[in-house]
């Protein structure tokens, strides 16, 4: 290729500008190819996008021979759909053999999927649920800075997903933190699936970025000199700067130009051998089905895990018996240490708020840390995304929030997450009815069922201050998505039959360990986080009645100690009692380790049975069978009947 990489130039040479038409003429034969062999794909989006695209693969800051170059401009494909046009032109401009993606395009077990994903060289994020693209964005942006890297990030997008809220928040976010190198570039085709955006939903793009502190820009979206000249003015912008790049949906194949029903149709076989030859290209459809029927995926080596942070964890803190710290305090004073620790030795750490900084106990780091704290406001969409990508970016990134606002409400957006396998650590608190007189809206009695969903998520659900302080350093120091949740109240400190705290100092958390807190032969009381103290009061109280069972913390319900339980089993009575929902938490996965080993024991669940009401915790756990004075009798009961 002849085309010089960088943005320095004033103008492209008309020799580039040719060398980018002839690689388009080959790459929408690409898109029509591997779509209509699919038979399946967006073919229309991919067309109209594909000049931006060539524009961008070709002359941004990237090396197809080295594609995970670390000051590598980051290029973000937020409307995902369009990967025919995406996987055409970095095949073209080098990064792969562009045969293998016409080939395999949509085939199980090919990389070339229907929906772009990071697996394929040259694509940096797992997109098609539309509107994250652009928080991913952000997320690399604020790398490059907090890293002192000079790359850039370039978020190509389409028009119908400027509807979505987060697209808004991410703008507000871009233009709060002055991600000058930050450049949007709008797939301006008016089309999406239902019809004409104007008619589906009307949306002022232009004006939203305006208002938001944006430049704006309008071009011809199929127009390589004026896409190159708009992005090099951009980067000389203070500010971030959105590319309204009007095109035509279907561009390049006449009958398709402008309509709808090509956004996510393939060809027939007649459209295709007439699109095929109005592009004056060989139709070598058969020899793709040839490949396709053999799997020729080409030979795309496995992405490696991105930079893994080196994290000094620090010495853990211990609280002694009586002090009224919590769970959510001791978080809080770990990422204090931690960021002291690692900030100044040159490994960032982070913290996202979502305008709870005092309630989720960040407040104190961003008050000693201030270029490491990002208040999202409310905009939890958003800051998920967000702290997804730049965790990925080797910074230690935390965000916390309440349970219904960092699990409940962002779910899609955790599940992208995941899928992208981010390092976020995720910090919940306000979890099961301990939030008390908030209320219904604000009781996370469901966390274990949603996030049960996620393939690679962990989570940690500490029983006091001292495992809470453990449990946050553990997932600083590991690679890999975590959510450690809280309650509200001062969850006390767990202590020994001899008054000493549990979790002391001797004390080394293991993800999948559980703890016997108490020694038992009669039963067994399995619990988790701030339900694990009430076990204990219920325990002395069954004690004093000559009824000794076990009192088992399961703080990773989703990584059984499967040894430990084998013990409680052998007792001939387990009861499982937590603050969660009953039929999706801790009980739920227990019972499902009792069927899968074939032990017999009898077995109960004690649990949430329904949406809590508005009162002191106390009071709340009493009306849903779940105090201490419930649990004992359950015991009793269970005791009597054995």
């Amino acid at each position: 290729m002849v085309i010089e990489r960088g943005f320095e130039k004033e103008r492209l040479s008309r020799e580039e500008i040719e060398e980018l038409e002839g690689l388009a003429r080959l790459a929408r034969g690409d898109i029509i190819k591997m779509t209509t062999l699919a038979g399946s794909g967006h073919p229309g989006g991919a067309l109209s996008s594909l000049n931006i695209l060539l524009l961008l693969y070709s002359k941004a800051r990237i090396d197809p021979q080295n594609p995970l170059w670390p000051e590598r401009d980051r290029i973000v494909i937020s409307h995902g759909h369009i990967s025919p046009g995406v996987y055409a032109a970095l095949g073209r401009v080098g990064f792969f053999d562009p045969r293998a993606a016409v080939a395999t395009f949509r085939l199980a077990g090919s990389p070339f999927e229907g929906h772009v994903v990071k697996k394929v060289p040259g694509v940096e994020w797992d997109t098609g649920n539309l509107g994250q693209g652009l928080s991913a964005g952000c997320g690399f942006a604020l790398a490059a800075r907090l890293k002192g890297l000079g790359y850039r990030t370039f978020v190509v997008m389409s028009d119908g997903e400027q509807t979505k809220g987060q697209v808004a928040e991410a703008r507000r976010f871009a233009v709060k933190y002055g991600l000058r190198d930050l450049t949007v570039i709008i797939d301006y085709n008016h089309i999406q699936i239902s019809g004409r955006i104007e008619e589906v939903m009307p949306s002022r793009i232009k004006e939203g970025y305006l208002v938001d502190g944006w430049d704006v820009m309008e071009i011809d979206g199929h127009d390589f000199q004026e896409i190159y000249q708009a992005i090099r003015e951009a980067l000389q912008k203070d500010r971030p700067v959105a590319i309204l790049a009007h095109t035509v949906m279907g561009k390049g194949i006449s009958f398709m130009e402008d309509e709808r029903e090509y956004h996510g149709r393939a060809l027939t076989e007649e459209e295709y051998r007439k699109a095929i030859e109005e592009l004056g290209l060989e139709d070598d459809l058969q020899e793709y089905a040839k490949m396709r029927k053999e799997e020729v995926f080409g030979s795309i080596p496995p992405r490696p895990l991105p930079e893994v942070p080196r994290v000094d964890g620090g010495v853990p803190l211990t609280y002694e018996a009586g002090e009224k710290v919590g769970n959510r305090a001791a978080f809080g004073k770990a990422l204090v240490d931690l960021a002291t620790r690692n900030i100044e030795r040159g490994v960032p750490v982070v913290a996202f708020d979502c305008d709870l900084a005092s309630s989720v106990r960040v407040e104190e780091f961003g008050k000693r840390f201030p270029n490491y704290f990002f208040e999202g406001g409310i905009q939890e969409h958003n800051t998920a995304t967000i702290a997804g990508a730049l965790s990925r970016e080797g910074v230690l990134t935390f965000f916390a929030d309440f349970g219904v606002f960092g699990i409940d409400e962002v779910y899609n957006q955790q599940r992208l997450n995941d899928m992208n396998e981010t390092n976020l650590k995720l910090v919940c608190t306000h979890t099961g009815l301990d939030v008390g007189q908030d209320g219904k809206t604000h009781h996370c009695i469901d966390y274990l069922g949603v996030m049960r969903n996620l393939f690679g998520f962990k989570v940690i659900v500490p029983a006091d201050p001292n495992q809470a302080d453990r449990a946050i350093r553990y997932a600083a120091t590991h690679w890999g998505n975590f959510l450690v949740t809280t309650g509200r109240e001062k969850e006390p400190v767990i202590t020994t039959e001899e008054g000493r705290p549990f979790f002391d100092d001797s004390y080394t958390f293991r993800y999948g360990k559980g703890d016997l807190l108490r020694p038992g032969d009669m039963g067994a009381i399995v619990t988790m986080g701030g339900m694990a103290s009430r076990a204990i009061r219920a325990w002395e109280r069954l004690k004093e009645e000559g009824i000794r069972v076990m009192v088992i913390n399961i703080s990773c319900p989703f990584s059984l100690d499967r040894e430990l339980l084998r013990q409680a089993a052998s007792t001939g009575l387990i009861i499982t009692y937590e603050d969660h929902h009953v039929e999706t938490g801790l009980g739920c996965e227990v019972a499902k380790l009792i069927a899968d080993e074939g032990w017999r024991v009898r077995f109960r669940r004690l649990g949430i049975t329904a949406y809590g009401l508005s009162g002191r915790p106390e009071e709340l756990l009493r009306i849903q069978g779940l105090d201490e004075s419930s649990l004992t009798e359950a015991v009793k009961k269970e005791v009597r009947r054995g």
